[in-house]
């Protein structure tokens, strides 16, 4: 009896490691410094600002929340990641909303959360350091 039980407790362990798991973002080495104080990033310069930057998994959206606090997010939707066409914009008639055209979703830019689904999870966040005079790392 005790190695039946041996045996199964192996092959759920098995059989659940070896999914594919095409419900993640996938996790790419991220380490961006810029200096905002050149014209080029002029727009973070100001609170509510955005930019996008190459990097991350399809790209990342960097947010000036306030005056020392920014925001970075892999522009890569988190509503079924496996699906190339996810990938989310900012609504400029918004500036505090992206969106993902492909599947409807929304997210609110100051913390990352849904504000419209059909994503369930808040967008993939990376760190970010801000020395408090010019030089913005964006990393994880």
């Amino acid at each position: 009896m005790k190695k039946s039980a041996l045996f199964f407790t192996f092959l759920a362990c098995f059989l659940f490691s070896c999914r594919k798991d095409d419900d993640r973002i996938p996790d790419v080495l991220v380490d961006i410094s810029v200096n905002i104080n050149n014209p080029g990033y002029f727009n973070l310069q100001a609170i509510g600002g955005w930019m996008y930057f190459e990097g991350g998994s399809r790209g990342i959206l960097v947010y000036r929340r306030s005056q020392d606090e920014f925001m970075a997010y892999d522009r890569h939707c988190p509503w079924e990641p496996a699906n190339p066409c996810g990938k989310i914009t900012v609504d400029t008639s918004s500036n505090i909303i992206a969106r993902d055209a492909c599947c409807g979703s929304a997210f609110v830019m100051t913390d990352g959360s849904v504000s419209q689904g059909p994503a369930s999870r808040p967008l993939k966040q990376y760190l970010v350091y801000w020395d408090g005079l010019s030089i913005l790392r964006i990393y994880n």
